[in-house]
């Protein structure tokens, strides 16, 4: 039996000197009862004596020709190797859902239980690529914990040592980090140390959603659970959209933490928020807030207003809605069935802004964030002085549905055809579902009524 691996390399090539190393190899050598095996040649770089299964040397890191040590492969089809069962006693190895580069986690044996006999999981002692490299790790592990020692080098500090570059999760730093500090972590990867630059109104949010909340801040990150989530949303007094935050909050640290296998499995999926949406009521624009919106369509964002505005598109549809370029028309919808999968013709108006969408979001350059415009929204309204409305309320992105709603009315589009342009059910209303269907060509005509404010 060989037990020769890349893990047992690295453990020999962290010894610091040549002496330790062969020191180190004649413990390992005693205690595994010589299941190690192998021959002695000469570094041909420095002349050090190392295994001829070594893939470089431990003493230059000179790389050694990796075909004469592993046999060619035939070309003829073989029954696919079994895994290596693991001995009684020695831990188990689970593979981790989700896309993580390294999915399979190794953990000891178990030592504790529940008061029902249940079994109490340790902590992995690391993450790997392989199933093997797992299979090794949890050997060495076993070998390392069982009492072998030496008088001038530790075996174990070697081989902490050995798997924290190996694995590059497994340290006391991510087994402790508080929720805050993860926070840290995850902002700095996302606002500063990303090459996309995001809007100060995305950061903005981002902070407004890690003050609320407030209750796990100082929590170990590893210990939280689906309900630790589940109740800072659910005590938070705020609105749906700043609820919405928190959430996408939640999403993105564990993401965060998942990529870095801090955590092994994501909670923030199975948050939910419990209130209705409020952005179902709200006040439209006036027609001097039109005129102002046009006269500065040439700014950021506000394209993307004038196009909710004059669509009717919920601001989660934008997401996933399709622009036909040919026949010049908006196809998605979201929360009912008749409003998702309707198609809106594009006024000729806000063609151009729906060109710049397409090539932002729908090219695969960038994917729509209803989160993260919902904040830009309120930022380039206020920097317009159209924050408030006529009524005395904030504006929201719900209130640019409520317009599209006015225009129709104010410019006499037929009735059934604004039912159909805003996804709205025709109920039992037999001579709408009888006659309810438009063609394209009929409400665009609905569609060119509008007057468009200082369009050229």
């Amino acid at each position: 039996m060989i037990l020769y691996t890349g893990l047992t390399r690295n453990v020999i090539q962290y010894a610091p000197t040549q002496s330790y190393r062969i020191i180190l190899w004649a413990v390992l050598q005693e205690f595994l009862g010589g299941y190690f095996i192998m021959a002695l040649i000469s570094c041909p770089e420095c002349g050090h004596s190392i295994s001829d299964k070594a893939l470089s040397c431990p003493s230059c890191g000179y790389p050694i020709n990796i075909s004469t040590t592993i046999p060619a492969q035939s070309t003829s089809k073989r029954t696919p190797k079994k895994r290596r069962k693991l001995p009684n006693g020695s831990g188990s190895i689970k593979h981790l859902s989700g896309k993580r580069s390294k999915p399979w986690a190794a953990y000891p044996p178990v030592k504790e239980f529940t008061l029902t006999g249940s079994p109490i999981l340790n902590i992995a002692i690391g993450y790997f690529k392989t199933y093997d490299q797992a299979y090794q790790a949890l050997m060495l592990y076993n070998s390392t914990s069982s009492g072998v020692k030496q008088s001038s080098i530790s075996l174990s500090d070697l081989y902490a040592t050995m798997l924290s570059n190996h694995n590059g999760a497994v340290s006391p730093q991510y087994l402790n980090i508080t929720f805050a500090e993860l926070y840290d972590q995850f902002f700095e990867s996302k606002y500063e140390k990303s090459k996309k630059k995001l809007s100060n109104a995305s950061r903005n949010s981002t902070k407004a959603a890690f003050n609320n909340c407030k209750k796990l801040h100082d929590r170990k990150f590893a210990d939280l659970r689906k309900a630790d989530l589940q109740d800072i949303v659910d005590t938070c007094p705020l609105k749906h959209s700043s609820l919405e935050l928190i959430v996408s909050l939640f999403k993105g640290m564990y993401a965060y933490a998942l990529q870095n296998d801090i955590v092994e499995k994501d909670y923030s999926q199975f948050v939910t928020i419990n209130i209705p949406d409020d952005d179902e009521s709200g006040v439209p624009f006036s027609q001097e807030a039109l005129d102002i919106l046009w006269k500065h369509s040439n700014i950021e964002n506000v394209g993307m207003i004038l196009l909710m505005i004059y669509t009717g598109f919920r601001i989660t549809a934008f997401k996933t809605i399709k622009y036909n370029t040919t026949e010049q028309y908006f196809q998605g919808g979201v929360k009912t069935a008749a409003g998702k999968n309707r198609i809106v013709p594009l006024h000729p108006a806000i063609q151009g802004f729906a060109k710049t969408f397409s090539d932002t979001y729908c090219s695969g350059n960038k994917t729509f964030s209803s989160h993260t415009f919902r904040a830009e929204f309120y930022t380039t309204l206020d920097s317009l002085g159209l924050l408030t409305s006529t009524a005395g309320t904030k504006h929201t992105p719900h209130d640019c549905r409520h317009t599209f709603s006015w225009i129709c009315d104010k410019y006499k589009i037929d009735d059934l055809s604004k039912h159909l342009l805003m996804g709205h059910s025709l109920g039992n209303d037999i001579e709408k579902s009888v006659y309810g269907h438009r063609t394209l060509e009929e409400l665009r005509t609905e569609i060119e009524k509008i007057k468009v404010p200082n369009f050229k």
